[in-house]
């Protein structure tokens, strides 16, 4: 299992170092070719926003994973430390709950409604469902790491958290 979660943060790292190098490349064939040759590419801006959007969305996902996202601990520090588990174990099945309900399920049902509607991108031509995969598959990795974070909590010790 472990393995897996290694291979899972691994993926998901690699993919956001190749999007944000996807985006420079975008961004710098943009600034050339409508500066140096005159001819501006139509498809940099929407594909470097196609992008972002990724980066975005995948990168909370991998906040989360590293625990580097917004908290408000000040309340939390506060407290015993059973209760301070019971928080945040609350806290993580409010994770959960959203992310199965508006990521996976909402953004499952915005990739079919899209893709049923044959919306396509101006610029690149891309099915705009493509695009929206992403929500399901952030919503995927955010319960995967609240599991992880709710295990770590209650089950591991410090030397065999996840």
């Amino acid at each position: 299992m472990r393995t897996l979660i290694r291979f899972v943060d691994k993926l998901l790292a690699g993919t956001l170092i190749l999007a944000m190098l996807g985006i420079l490349l975008a961004v710098v064939w943009q600034v050339i070719s409508r500066y140096l040759l005159k001819d501006p590419a139509s498809v940099t801006e929407e594909l470097s926003r196609f992008i972002l959007i990724w980066v975005g969305i995948l990168g909370a996902a991998y906040a989360y994973r590293q625990k580097s996202h917004l908290g408000f601990n000040l309340l939390v520090q506060k407290l015993s430390p059973k209760s301070q588990q019971i928080m945040l174990t609350i806290v993580e099945l409010l994770v959960i709950l959203f992310s199965t309900f508006v990521l996976m399920l909402g953004g499952k049902e915005l990739v079919v409604i899209t893709l049923e509607l044959d919306q396509i991108s101006a610029s690149l031509g891309v099915k705009m469902g493509l695009i929206y995969t992403v929500l399901p598959i952030t919503g995927v990795l955010f319960v995967l790491y609240s599991i992880i974070n709710i295990y770590n909590l209650w089950i591991a010790d410090s030397k065999e958290s996840l």
